[in-house]
């Protein structure tokens, strides 16, 4: 006899801050609600915005290597997680939805 074996896949809705530029080429507000499977990482966020949202697709990450754009950052609870490895867990808060996963354009100048 045959056992089936089920799966729970785990989903998170997650909340996404966006700067200016990004939003008005989305035609979005200021945050954005996405659904995402599995763990909560940089990449799923990011994949997930990429789908719901393809215009933005090679603005935030490159197209070939998905490397963030060297003028934006990535921000949880208040820490900058620009240089974190893309698969890193993202804080608890930032997976429940507590808090917003942000994409902040930086600033440069002289």
């Amino acid at each position: 006899m045959n056992q089936a074996t089920t799966r729970a896949v785990t989903r998170a809705t997650i909340r996404v801050e966006l700067p200016a530029h990004l939003r008005t080429l989305a035609h979005v507000g200021c945050e954005v609600r996405l659904e995402v499977e599995g763990q909560a990482t940089q990449r799923s966020v990011l994949d997930a915005l990429e789908a719901s949202y393809p215009m933005l697709r090679g603005t935030i990450r490159d197209h070939v290597t998905h490397e963030r754009r060297p003028f934006l950052r990535f921000f949880a609870c208040q820490e900058d997680w620009s240089h974190e490895l893309p698969d890193a867990p993202l804080p608890d808060p930032v997976a429940s939805g507590a808090e917003p996963f942000l994409i902040v354009g930086a600033i440069a100048g002289g």
